[in-house]
C-alpha cells in the first residue's frame, strides 16, 4: 500500500454517485460508515450543484459493528424510498462497508419495494472511480432498457442517443449542449441523453433510436457495447474534440444516419483553424507540450496539439489503466514513451525530464507545472471548482475548438508579455518607479533614471540539470538571460548538446553563438 496526498480517481462508489447525481428520479442507498459521507462536499462545493446529491447513507459507527448492521441498511433503504419516491433505487457499499459483507442487494430485494432495485457490486480494492461510473451506468441500462418486440420503424429524421456525460465531469454540461446543437444542425434528432438529466423512464426507451453517440468512453463504452449486442444500436467511435475530429465525427454520424450533412454550415462558427494559422500564432509552432489526463481527453488533446496547433508532443500519458492500449497506440504516433500511471510523483518526474514549454493535464498537473514554473491548461478530470465556469465553455465541437485555442495558447501569449515586461524593466521610462507618462515629469528624465534592475532568474530554466556536459561561464549565463524565457530552455539544451559534441569543457559567449549558428543551418 502506498500513502499519497493526491489521487486521480476516487473509489468506485464515487463513480456511482456521479451517475446517480447526474440523473433524475434515481436514489443511491450507500452502506457506509460515519466519515464516508462526503457526497455533499463533492457536488455542492466543487461542481456548485443547486441540489443535494440523491445519496442516503447508513452511517454506521464502530459501536454498531457488534450489532445488526444489516438491519441498519434495510431501515435506511426503506426510509429512503418512503421519503424520495424514486423510479429506481441503486444500492451498494463503500470501500469500508464492503468488508462487512452485508449484501445490500439481497437485503433490499427482501423489502419488496415497488420500484426496480439495482445492486452494485463495486470492488473497491481492485477498481476505481471511472470504472465504478461505467459499471453503474451499464447496470442501469441493462436493468431498465426495454427491447421492443418489433424493430423500430425509422422516421423522417434519424435518431440517436448521447451517452456518457455525468455529474462532476469536465465540461460535460457544455459539451452536451454543443453536440446537441451540432446534431440538430446536420439533421439528427436526439432521443435520450444519459446519464446526465435522464430518468429511469428515459433509459427504458433507449432502443427507440438508430445509433448511439459515445462522448466519454470511460463512462459509456460498456453500456454502448451491450446495446450494440442486445438492442442492435451501433455506436460512434470518434470523439469530437478539435476541429479536425469534429469534422470526422460529423462524417461518422452521417454514415450511421444515412444522411448527407452540410459540414461547411456546421463549422461556420469555427475560428480556431484560422487563428492557428495566423501570424500571431506562428511563433508557437514547434512548442514542446506534455499531455496527461483521462484517456479520452489526453489522446484528443495530443492530436489537436500536434495536428492543429503545430506543437511537438514530448509526453503523453493517462491514469486510466483500462484504456492503456489506446494511449500506447497514440503515443507511438508521436514517437514518445507512454506514461501509464496514477502516481502523481512519477508524472511530475516525467514532466521535469521532458522539459516541455506547456503542460496539458489535470488539476494535479496544474500544481506540478506551477512548481516547475511552466504554463499549464487543464484538459481533464480530476478538476477543481474553477473548472466549472459559469460561462459556456465546451471542449467538444467547433465552439469547443475555439475554447481549446484560447485556453492553450493564452498561457504562452502571456509568457511573451511577461518577457517584454522583464526586458523593459530597467528602461528609464518603463521601470516600476516611473511616473505615468501622461502626467508629465522632469524635462531631462535620463538624468533621473534609476539604476538598472536585474531581471529575476527563471528558476525552472536556470537551475542546472543533474548531468550538465559543460560548465557555463558567468558571461555566457548573462548572455543566455537575454534570450526570451519561453525559448531559453531550448537554447540552453542546444548549446549544451553542441558543447558536448565539440568536447568543449566551458561554455562561453562564443560557444553560445557558435551553437546558434550550428542549429540555424
Amino acid at each position: 500500500m502506498q500513502l499519497t496526498l493526491w489521487t486521480y480517481e476516487g473509489p468506485p462508489h464515487v463513480g456511482a454517485m456521479r451517475i446517480a447525481t447526474a440523473m433524475r428520479d434515481v436514489h443511491y442507498v450507500l452502506h457506509a460508515p460515519q466519515g464516508d459521507t462526503y457526497a455533499d462536499l463533492l457536488f455542492t462545493m466543487i461542481e456548485r450543484a443547486n441540489k443535494r446529491p440523491p445519496v442516503t447513507y447508513t452511517t454506521f459507527q464502530a459501536r454498531d459493528l457488534g450489532g445488526d448492521t444489516a438491519q441498519l441498511f434495510k431501515d435506511a433503504a426503506r426510509d429512503a424510498y418512503a421519503r424520495f419516491k424514486p423510479q429506481a433505487l441503486l444500492v451498494g457499499s463503500s470501500c469500508t462497508a464492503e468488508l462487512i459483507q452485508d449484501d445490500p442487494g439481497g437485503l433490499t430485494q427482501a423489502l419488496n419495494l415497488p420500484v426496480p432495485v439495482i445492486p452494485l457490486e463495486l470492488p473497491a480494492y481492485q477498481k476505481k472511480e471511472n470504472w465504478g461510473a461505467a459499471e453503474t451506468f451499464y447496470q442501469l441500462v441493462r436493468h431498465l432498457a426495454v427491447k421492443p418486440p418489433q424493430p423500430r420503424v425509422k422516421g423522417d429524421k434519424p435518431r440517436c442517443n448521447i451517452l456518457g456525460p455525468t455529474a462532476l465531469g469536465f465540461r460535460h454540461r457544455d459539451d452536451v449542449r454543443e453536440i446537441l446543437q451540432l446534431l440538430e444542425l446536420i439533421g439528427v434528432t436526439v432521443n435520450v441523453t444519459a446519464p446526465l438529466d435522464a430518468s429511469p423512464a428515459d433509459l427504458a426507451r433507449l432502443a427507440n433510436a438508430d445509433f448511439n453517440v459515445v462522448l466519454y468512453p470511460e463512462v459509456a463504452q460498456t453500456a454502448a457495447s451491450w446495446m450494440t449486442r442486445n438492442l442492435g444500436l451501433p455506436a460512434t467511435k470518434t470523439i469530437p474534440i478539435g476541429a479536425t475530429a469534429t469534422r470526422e465525427f460529423i462524417r461518422e454520424v452521417a454514415a450511421l444516419a444515412s444522411i448527407d450533412p452540410d459540414v461547411a454550415a456546421a463549422e461556420a462558427q469555427s475560428r480556431s483553424p484560422w487563428y492557428a494559422k495566423s501570424v500571431d500564432s506562428n511563433y508557437l509552432t514547434g512548442k514542446r507540450v506534455f499531455v496527461f489526463g483521462d484517456a479520452t481527453h489526453a489522446i484528443a488533446a495530443a492530436r489537436v496539439a500536434a495536428r492543429e496547433f503545430g506543437f511537438k508532443v514530448v509526453g503523453l500519458g493517462t491514469y486510466s489503466r483500462e484504456f492503456a492500449r489506446d494511449v500506447r497506440e497514440a503515443a507511438a504516433l508521436y514517437g514518445v514513451e507512454p506514461l501509464i500511471s496514477d502516481d502523481y510523483l512519477e508524472v511530475e518526474g516525467a514532466i521535469a525530464a521532458a522539459g516541455p514549454e506547456l503542460v496539458l493535464g489535470t488539476q494535479m498537473e496544474r500544481h506540478i507545472a506551477k512548481r516547475l514554473g511552466l504554463p499549464c491548461a487543464v484538459i481533464s478530470a480530476p478538476i477543481h471548482v474553477q473548472d466549472f465556469p459559469a460561462r459556456y465553455s465546451p471542449q467538444m465541437g467547433f465552439e469547443g475548438a475555439n475554447v481549446l485555442f484560447d485556453t492553450w495558447v493564452h498561457p504562452l501569449m502571456m509568457g511573451l508579455e511577461e518577457h517584454l515586461i522583464g526586458m523593459f524593466r530597467g528602461d528609464f521610462e518603463f521601470h516600476e518607479d516611473a511616473a505615468p507618462s501622461h502626467l508629465g515629469g522632469p524635462a531631462n528624465k535620463a538624468s533621473t533614471a534609476p539604476a538598472l534592475i536585474e531581471v529575476p532568474t527563471q528558476h525552472n530554466e536556470e537551475s542546472p540539470a543533474a548531468a550538465i556536459p559543460a560548465a557555463w561561464a558567468p558571461d555566457a549565463e548573462k548572455e543566455l538571460r537575454k534570450i526570451p524565457f519561453f525559448v531559453r530552455g531550448k537554447a540552453r539544451r542546444n548549446t549544451e548538446a553542441y558543447a558536448l559534441s565539440m568536447s568543449v569543457p566551458v561554455i562561453t559567449v562564443e560557444t553560445l553563438y557558435d551553437a546558434k549558428a550550428h542549429f540555424s543551418r
